[in-house]
């Protein structure tokens, strides 16, 4: 069972009302320490704790992990295969110590506080899992929609089989880097319209893709699969994403087999991971079915989720970052739920620490579309930036952001920033 804490619970650290780690979040990340180790952490307001720490005072005592500090590590894998009842002990334990009126024992405890509590300004964050596999599905309508009429027209806009399954390919995980690692643009195979042959070089469409993921935090075995009212069991929390795309590379490729080079050259993901829990009270009815889904991917319950999300572009001269959309996760035809499913349904097995991507997120309107092939509709309409340049698609030297958040009474429950540099092209 999901362990919300009461919207009405405040922590003895002080949390602004708009800062996305309340006490009703406790996100985790992997943190590098002072001695140079790594170690499991969360965040209250600006503060991060470090768990490891905790577990060596013997605040985690009375848990399912009071033998085996298994905050000390690189990774998230270890506390995620742990399982459902340590996920629910340390997000218990960690609301006792944090929240007004609760344990003392690190409020009290000066030398503690010191060894656990950093400022997060100070604190350099890493990937916070070792992904295995990467799966990114096609799962916006909205989105899915757009560009089907942009390449196919208003009447083949959406494939005969997108309606009944959520569309998804394997992508790579060895280039899903954390938030603040710059990524250089990709060279490949591009062939214009008019081109006999096709050419090589550096793209000139690259684009940013705002997305969610969720990770894996419980195996199924091989030949069995996840039904959609067990997935709260499987899936550990969410991320953002950024699925970069060279779309002139992606073009010229993509027939037959799909993505492939245009999209595995890098990912961007936040280094803070959402547990289900912090998300359950903002769940929400997912949209309406246009046909009836096959019964493995029918849910009983809502299953979608109200999650606030933003992209920003900051150019070199740009002396702040401009809003280049505002749309939300619950625009998703196709659910988190009914993507491992269906992910599933055939006996593939999935491993903790694998990653899921939603798909592009674009809501109904012109500033909810989630990339610049939307929102400038393939370079046809540049968007112009306050300095009186404009873009079709990102320059080197752009730095593109994403955020979002779930909006409560008087807290938030956000993902902090997921964001990334573009740099120029390896010289060839």
């Amino acid at each position: 069972m999901p362990v919300t804490i009461d919207p009405k619970t405040r922590s003895w650290i002080p949390v602004p009302s708009d800062n996305d780690f309340s006490i009703q979040n406790l996100p985790y990340a992997v943190m590098e320490t002072t001695n140079g180790a790594s170690a499991v952490c969360t965040a209250i307001g600006d503060q991060v704790i470090n768990l490891a720490a905790l577990h060596d005072a013997g605040q985690f005592n009375k848990t399912a992990i009071a033998a085996e500090n298994i905050f000390k590590a690189d990774a998230l894998n270890k506390f995620m295969t742990a399982g459902r009842k340590t996920w629910t002990d340390v997000r218990q334990r960690l609301c006792d110590l944090l929240r007004e009126g609760g344990d003392p024992a690190l409020k009290d405890d000066v030398n503690l506080r010191n060894k656990a509590i950093q400022p997060i300004e100070t604190v350099k964050l890493k990937l916070p899992v070792k992904i295995g596999d990467f799966t990114d599905f096609y799962s916006s309508k909205h989105h899915a929609m757009n560009v089907g009429i942009m390449f196919r027209g208003k009447e083949n806009a959406l494939m005969p089989n997108w309606l009944h399954l959520p569309v998804g390919y394997h992508g790579r995980a060895g280039t899903v880097f954390p938030s603040g690692f710059d990524i250089k643009r990709p060279c490949g195979q591009t062939k214009a319209d008019d081109a006999q042959v096709p050419s090589y070089g550096p793209s000139r469409l690259l684009d940013f893709e705002l997305e969610m993921g969720f990770f894996v935090g419980k195996a199924n075995d091989h030949g069995t699969r996840v039904s959609t009212d067990q997935t709260s069991d499987h899936i550990f929390g969410m991320v953002l994403i950024n699925d970069w795309s060279a779309r002139d590379l992606q073009k010229w490729e993509y027939v037959p087999l799909g993505p492939f080079l245009g999209k595995s050259f890098a990912t961007t993901i936040s280094p803070w991971v959402v547990t289900l829990d912090a998300l359950e009270p903002f769940k929400t009815n997912a949209q309406p079915r246009d046909i009836p889904v096959l019964p493995y991917l029918e849910e009983k319950s809502a299953a979608a989720y109200d999650i606030e999300l933003e992209a920003h572009i900051q150019s070199e001269k740009l002396t702040e970052p401009m809003r280049l959309t505002h749309t939300n996760f619950k625009h998703m035809y196709w659910t988190i739920a009914q993507q491992l499913a269906h992910h599933t349904v055939n006996g593939t097995a999935m491993r903790v620490g694998d990653l899921c991507g939603s798909g592009t997120i674009s809501g109904p309107t012109k500033d909810s579309l989630g990339s610049m092939l939307e929102l400038c509709w393939k370079g046809t309409k540049p968007m112009k930036l306050p300095d009186g340049t404009e873009r079709r698609f990102f320059e080197d030297g752009d730095t593109v952001t994403l955020t979002g958040w779930c909006q409560g009474d008087g807290y938030r429950v956000g993902f902090g920033k997921c964001a990334a540099k573009i740099l120029p092209a390896t010289p060839t």
